[in-house]
């Protein structure tokens, strides 16, 4: 352990200004780094076989991590200096800096894969974060990503998900939307989550459009733009009451993954 008594010491750089999120957007994936936040999340992110590069931790909470594998350094500091540094209370008191993996390409994702979420521009951490939990709750494979799409690795996001970005498999689609043409080469239904009407009740979707399917979400407020929907297979719906047009975009997500999978055979799970 290394005591940290000055929050400008080179040795936390990578803990600078957490909070700034146009700095960090530009500072971690260029770097092939990202932070977690939490004991729970950093050790989910170990399982998941990430590489440490450092940890941080409030001096008092430094036992909660001595069994962690030898080989990146733990540096200690007081709750003054871990926020100096960071920009934020650390209330979690652990915080650590790993390496990222290599990206997977998406049609290595596909291959594997039974059913998929596609997103785009769901640019809001809070919301993507959320919907990777509900993914690997109820049974989605993996998440496929717009090009616009925010950093699934960024600590919000991990936060949220309670570190589930890490035990789903995620990859960028690029062309967007023209990739989505690929998605269906793999032998999926590309089905659109919109209010519009016309679109196909979850729950009536035939046995065959549930088979490999790839649900298509938009961002919060605009949803789908009208090239992704005209890309599409099919068209489909939560039915809503008392004159609720929508749900949040991860509380759909989550809807829709439970409705996809809910025939599915539980008894490995």
């Amino acid at each position: 352990m290394q005591l940290i008594t000055d929050p400008a010491d080179d040795r936390i750089a990578d803990y600078r200004a957490l909070t700034d999120v146009e700095l960090r957007t530009r500072w971690e994936p260029p770097h092939g780094l990202f932070i977690a936040e939490g004991e729970l999340v950093l050790r989910r992110a170990l399982r998941a076989g990430y590489p440490p590069r450092s940890y941080l931790v409030d001096a008092k909470r430094v036992d909660q991590i001595a069994d962690l594998p030898a080989g990146a350094p733990v540096y200690a500091a007081t709750q003054d200096v871990l926020e100096q540094a960071t920009g934020f209370h650390v209330h979690r008191g652990v915080l650590a800096s790993f390496h990222r993996l290599p990206p997977r390409t998406a049609d290595e994702l596909l291959a594997t894969a039974r059913r998929v979420a596609v997103l785009e521009d769901v640019n809001n951490h809070t919301n993507l974060g959320a919907v990777f939990r509900g993914a690997a709750a109820l049974g989605v494979d993996g998440v496929l990503l717009s090009p616009s799409c925010a950093d699934p690795l960024y600590r919000r996001s991990v936060r949220v998900s309670m570190g589930e970005v890490f035990a789903v498999p995620y990859a960028t689609l690029d062309p967007w939307p023209g990739g989505l043409d690929r998605v269906r080469a793999a032998g999926f239904t590309v089905l659109a989550m919109t209010p519009a009407a016309g679109a196909v009740p979850l729950q009536r979707l035939t046995a065959a459009q549930r088979a490999r399917a790839a649900l298509l979400l938009g961002a919060e407020g605009p949803g789908l733009s009208r090239h992704a929907l005209a890309a599409s297979d099919v068209r489909v719906a939560i039915p809503m009451r008392r004159g609720v047009d929508s749900l949040n975009v991860a509380a759909a997500a989550a809807v829709a993954f439970w409705e996809l999978g809910r025939d599915d055979d539980l008894a490995d799970s």
